[in-house]
């Protein structure tokens, strides 16, 4: 879940060795209980044609290829850019990948589709997604598991590549996370992550990925396309909320969805908020 305070995002990322009370621990245990019932929230409330949360990405030079979509992909164009963008020339096919954060099943699904990988995994903590991904998304080589991207429910070793879009800065801790998805990865395994959030925060995410044992080998601030993704899906997305969200949860949705006007849009636009891509190796 998107917060525009930014003291919010030091308490999620700053906690790593710290030693914290009894009263922090708490605020944890709440904070991180809100965020499951927010998704949760989402995920009742989401028509079955969601099948993606991300704010998407919009090339500025549309001279070159375009990426293929086939005609029923073509209404989730941006968000699924925002996918291909992450993963860019990494090599998936005949590898097993696992998605952390799945949500809805749209990248997993499109990663599987178009990138030929082994195995495709989703994890997600919230069960009302796992098992609309299930029912939506089900394929002998794409699966869904509930779990906690602090704590993954797989052995040491088990997947090429790990990908995170969109979804560290709901993390309680960001190193325990790092610290999982080390562990999962094979050598030679690549991590393809992005995320979004205030400027503080990208800037020590990125020192801490420097230092989690894996080795950066792209990194990409990709904040302007992420705005002009947002400008063109934004009177649609203002559109469906004031359909189908109750007036009290709109103001909540038109952030979360970051439609022009809304706290998060403007951040992104002025650059007090970043949104940055990583590809990372394990050696």
């Amino acid at each position: 879940m998107l917060y525009k305070e930014k003291r919010t995002y030091p308490r999620i990322f700053g906690l790593e060795r710290e030693r914290i009370g009894l009263w922090g621990r708490a605020r944890l245990a709440i904070q991180k209980f809100n965020t499951k019932v927010w998704y949760q929230l989402v995920s009742f409330k989401a028509e079955d044609d969601l099948t993606f949360m991300n704010f998407g990405y919009a090339p500025h030079d549309t001279a070159g290829a375009a990426l293929e979509l086939a005609p029923s992909e073509e209404c989730n164009r941006l968000p699924t850019q925002l996918y291909n963008r992450v993963i860019g020339a990494t090599d998936l096919r005949g590898k097993d990948v696992l998605e952390v954060g799945s949500g809805r099943g749209g990248g997993s699904a499109f990663l599987h589709r178009h990138f030929r990988p082994r195995s495709m995994t989703g994890v997600d903590f919230c069960s009302r997604a796992v098992a609309f991904c299930r029912r939506r998304h089900g394929h002998s080589t794409l699966s869904f598991k509930r779990g906690d991207a602090e704590k993954l429910p797989f052995p040491a070793a088990s997947f090429d590549a790990v990908v995170n879009v969109e979804s560290c800065h709901c993390y309680l801790s960001v190193e325990r996370f790092l610290e999982q998805v080390v562990r999962v990865l094979r050598e030679g395994g690549h991590f393809l992550f992005a995320d979004v959030g205030p400027r503080p925060y990208i800037l020590a995410l990125r020192e801490q990925l420097g230092r989690c044992g894996l080795s950066i080998v792209e990194e990409e601030d990709i904040t302007s396309n992420v705005v002009r993704a947002l400008g063109i899906t934004s009177e649609r997305n203002t559109e469906s909320i004031q359909e189908q969200v109750p007036p009290g949860l709109r103001s909540t949705f038109r952030n979360f969805s970051g439609v022009e006007g809304s706290p998060v849009f403007g951040a992104l636009s002025t650059g007090e908020w970043l949104y940055v891509r990583f590809l990372l190796e394990k050696t």
